[in-house]
């Protein structure tokens, strides 16, 4: 990666962040309120952000109420600010309101490999131990011998052992392919509570990665009793190096400093935004180097391998409980091939990459990539946002 002395800041606006159909749309959003220096959960209503934190102290209790959506529609608010000014806040700063990522004590999991194009490449990286010289050639052995064996396979089904019969026979046999077509899927935790960043923000790439991509997702939204409320958009970074290297590095390769964005807002589900919706939204990504270097892809959630209710039930249950809900990734078909500093070495990220994650439903999520050894420090965890409520008098 190039040095990251330079770090263009994204112009964000109101329309360019907003869903397109904003004004049917229940949006949650949190706000760094430096008059009581924390956070406020917020309603966005058209350009205007009102305060519910008197209501609501945490979006985590908002979560948990049956009337959330006609709450944050119709509540009597607090402080109102200009969504302009939210998104024109330098980032990081404390003294100036700015938007925070739309979730706090959720536990942050994400589900991995579940699209069979994405899954093909995990492969690669595991393949090539890491080493993204040898992805070209690896890339087209896989494809020889898997070709379109895996697409529509139903994971766990008696098609999806006879694909595993063949990949074996051939050596090719992965760990990610049982995740990905085996009974169960891979469900991690991806960043500790509070740590994710939000739209605007700087997002982070461990300095020692070499080879990385953005992994733009849908992201659930699920209260303590496995219901899901709500949707929004998230960048699962992902650092083929280190993960490749080895699948126990899955933790450094996926949770550092900044190196988890949701956002800009929750979308509550109701009768406008259902869950058949968000299994059926179209996810788009754009990056935009400092020299001009633009990539775009897209990621479609009718392309999935496990239904988005399976992938809950995985992680919520009798096996495991969340008493103050979670939010979980629900993984990508974006994996970039194209080379991009050298031939065959495939894509990574340069510092000052501008990552526009969008969905026309879903609104945009815009973040600008640093190491996140250089990211903002993450100081306000658990524990100050305790303190901070009770102070304000809003426990």
């Amino acid at each position: 990666m190039e040095s990251a002395a330079a770090r263009p800041r994204p112009v964000l606006t109101a329309g360019s962040v907003l869903p397109a159909d904003a004004d049917r749309a229940a949006l949650v959003a949190r706000v760094h309120n430096p008059e009581g220096d924390g956070p406020c959960v917020a309603a966005v209503r058209g350009e205007q952000v009102v305060d519910l934190t008197a209501i609501a102290p945490t979006v985590s209790d908002l979560m948990e109420r049956d009337d959330a959506a006609a709450v944050v529609r119709e509540a009597d608010g607090g402080h109102v600010w200009r969504l302009d000014e939210l998104l024109d806040a330098p980032t990081g700063r404390r003294d100036v309101p700015r938007l925070l990522a739309p979730i706090d004590l959720q536990v942050i999991k994400a589900a991995g490999v579940t699209f069979a194009r994405s899954l093909l490449e995990r492969v690669i990286e595991e393949r090539t131990g890491g080493d993204p010289a040898q992805a070209a050639r690896v890339r087209a052995r896989v494809g020889q011998v898997v070709g379109g064996t895996l697409d529509g396979i139903r994971p766990g089904s008696p098609e999806a052992d006879k694909a595993k019969e063949l990949l074996v026979s051939e050596g090719l046999w992965s760990q990610y392919l049982e995740v990905g077509i085996g009974p169960d899927p891979e469900v991690f935790t991806k960043a500790p509570v509070l740590s994710a960043v939000g739209t605007g923000a700087d997002i982070g790439v461990l300095g020692a990665s070499v080879w990385n991509n953005p992994e733009p997702e849908a992201v659930l939204v699920v209260d303590s009793r496995g219901r899901v409320r709500g949707a929004t958009l998230g960048n699962d970074v992902n650092l083929r190096d280190i993960e490749g290297r080895s699948a126990l590095l899955l933790s450094r390769a996926k949770d550092n400093n900044a190196s988890c964005a949701i956002g800009p807002f929750v979308r509550l589900l109701d009768e406008d935004f259902d869950l058949d919706t968000v299994r059926g939204i179209d996810i788009d990504l754009r990056i935009d180097g400092t020299d001009g270097y633009v990539l775009r892809g897209s990621s479609s959630m009718r392309e999935i391998s496990r239904d988005v209710l399976d992938l809950v039930a995985a992680t919520h249950g009798p096996h495991h409980q969340y008493p103050d809900g979670f939010v979980l990734f629900t993984g990508t078909l974006f994996a970039p091939t194209e080379d991009r500093q050298a031939p065959g070495a495939g894509f990574t990220h340069e510092y000052g990459d501008i990552v526009r994650i969008s969905s026309p439903r879903l609104g945009a999520l815009v973040n600008t990539v640093v190491p996140s050894e250089q990211a903002a420090p993450w100081t306000f965890g658990v524990r100050a946002l305790m303190r901070n409520l009770a102070q304000r008098g809003v426990l």
